[in-house]
This record gives structure tokens, C-alpha cells and sequence, in this order.
């Protein structure tokens, strides 16, 4: 047993576990009124899977608009996986939490931040192939993507971030 408590990887774990809860939600019934989501993740992650054009465009890190249209959410216990739009091109991705930086709703000024440090690595999850979803009539929905990473699509508003690493063990 370790001499001490690690309560940022307690609140890293409880912060993905919401935005698990949030998306399955999402997944059952779609999104409730103006609510939508910018997610920022780690495109150099082990276990980040799409379109290899997609990490050539986004060799660090991507932010996927998850709105209008979107399709095939999955959530499963270490990620998720979607089919989003680029311009008229469905192309599935799936993203672990582990590779989560940022969830941002930015309908209600709601965020979560997620730091990561230098040589910090990550862990191997599995995520189930795409195959392995239950055969049902997705919705149809509609996703803005923004044409860059930092493009937050004329957003006015900032959320209020919760920074995690204030609990990390220096």
C-alpha cells in the first residue's frame, strides 16, 4: 500500500467518469437543448484511433465539436467512439478518456482541464472495435468541426476550467 493518497488520480478518474456519464447520456438520448461539447484530446496516444489523414493534420492534439451532426456514439468503460463529419466525409474515431486535455459545454460554462506531465505515461486501455456496437439505427446528427484545433467556431463566452494539477504530487 503507498504512504500516501494520490488525490489528482482519484479526481483525474472521477472527472472522466462524469464525462462517461455525460456522453452515455448523450448516447441514449441525444443532446438536450443547447448543450454541445468541445473536446480536446491527445492525438499521440497509444490507443487514439482515426483516419491517418486526420493525425497528419493534428499531430498533437485535436478538438472535435460534438453538435448538430454525429453518429455511432459508443461509450465504453475506458473511451469512446463516434463518426463525425469533415466535410461530407464520415470518418470513426476512438478517443480513450486517458487522452482527454480538455471538456468544455461551453451551453452551460462548464469545463474540465486535464494536465499532463512531462514523461508522464499513459496507460494502455482496449477500446472494442467498431464492429462490436449493437446493430441500431443511428440517429442522424450533425457535428460543427472547427477548421483548426484553436478555431472555437466564434464562441463568445469562456467556461469556467477546473485544473486538476493543483492535487498533483510534485
Amino acid at each position: 500500500m503507498p504512504d500516501t493518497i494520490d488525490y489528482g488520480k482519484k479526481m483525474h478518474h472521477a472527472m472522466r467518469g462524469l464525462i462517461s456519464d455525460v456522453l452515455q447520456d448523450v448516447a441514449d438520448h441525444g443532446l438536450p437543448g443547447e448543450h454541445h461539447f468541445f473536446i480536446t484530446f491527445d492525438t499521440q496516444h497509444p490507443d487514439v484511433v482515426m483516419a491517418d489523414w486526420l493525425f497528419d493534420r493534428y499531430p498533437e492534439e485535436m478538438t472535435i465539436v460534438i453538435q448538430h451532426w454525429y453518429d455511432a456514439l459508443f461509450v465504453g468503460e475506458d473511451g469512446f467512439q463516434i463518426t463525425l463529419n469533415f466535410g461530407d466525409n464520415p470518418e470513426p474515431m476512438s478517443i480513450p478518456y486517458d487522452a482527454l486535455r480538455t471538456f468544455v459545454d461551453p451551453s452551460v460554462e462548464f469545463g474540465l482541464r486535464f494536465e499532463s506531465h512531462e514523461g508522464e505515461l499513459h496507460e494502455v486501455v482496449e477500446l472494442p472495435d467498431f464492429d462490436d456496437k449493437p446493430d441500431e439505427p443511428a440517429a442522424e446528427k450533425e457535428v460543427e468541426m472547427p477548421l483548426e484545433p484553436e478555431d472555437d467556431g466564434g464562441l463568445e463566452k469562456k467556461a469556467d476550467v477546473v485544473s486538476l494539477d493543483a492535487f498533483r504530487k510534485q
